[in-house]
């Protein structure tokens, strides 16, 4: 098997809650040539730690040594690859969908097919907020773009191990 193919990744990198600490990791990443595909910084339960979580894709041996020089940085507490083990990842999207009085109701019915809720109700338009893995985002998005998306937000990824296994 060859395991230097090219991949989604999923890292949960938990860091001391410090003015340039994000800056330093993301220039390992660009030094390497690795684009961040999503990133979500927030801080933990004790303030004086944050938790971030990168989505990136590359071969990896490249990506190997990335983390090891991730870990190596100062104010970096653990640096984990989640790619391949049992957690749950998910994230969110916000989809201003114009639709009027005669489009609304299949809008909300693909909505609700999803488990999305309207949070937002105009005479032309709605906002609909769904949460889930990405391939359920992509099949909502899908149908809805005959409908005009007029605007789209989606979080970064977020993941957390299952069970008693720390992130």
């Amino acid at each position: 098997m060859n395991t230097n193919h090219i991949a989604a990744h999923t890292l949960s990198i938990v860091v001391a809650n410090k003015p340039g600490v994000l800056a330093r990791i993301a220039h390992v990443f660009a030094r390497r040539g690795f684009n961040i595909d999503s990133l979500v910084v927030s801080a933990s339960m004790e303030g004086a730690v944050s938790r971030m979580t990168l989505t990136v894709r590359g071969d990896l041996a490249n990506l190997q040594q990335i983390i090891e020089q991730v870990k190596k940085l100062v104010d970096v507490i653990h640096c984990t690859d989640h790619t391949g083990e049992d957690v749950v990842i998910k994230e969110m999207a916000l989809v201003k969908v114009q639709a009027g009085p005669e489009a609304r109701g299949e809008v909300l019915q693909i909505a609700d097919h999803f488990g999305a809720e309207s949070v937002d109700l105009t005479e032309t338009s709605l906002i609909v907020m769904a949460t889930g893995d990405s391939d359920k985002l992509e099949a909502m998005l899908g149908l809805l773009k005959k409908f005009k998306i007029v605007e789209l937000c989606r979080t970064g990824k977020v993941v957390m191990a299952r069970g008693e296994k720390p992130t």
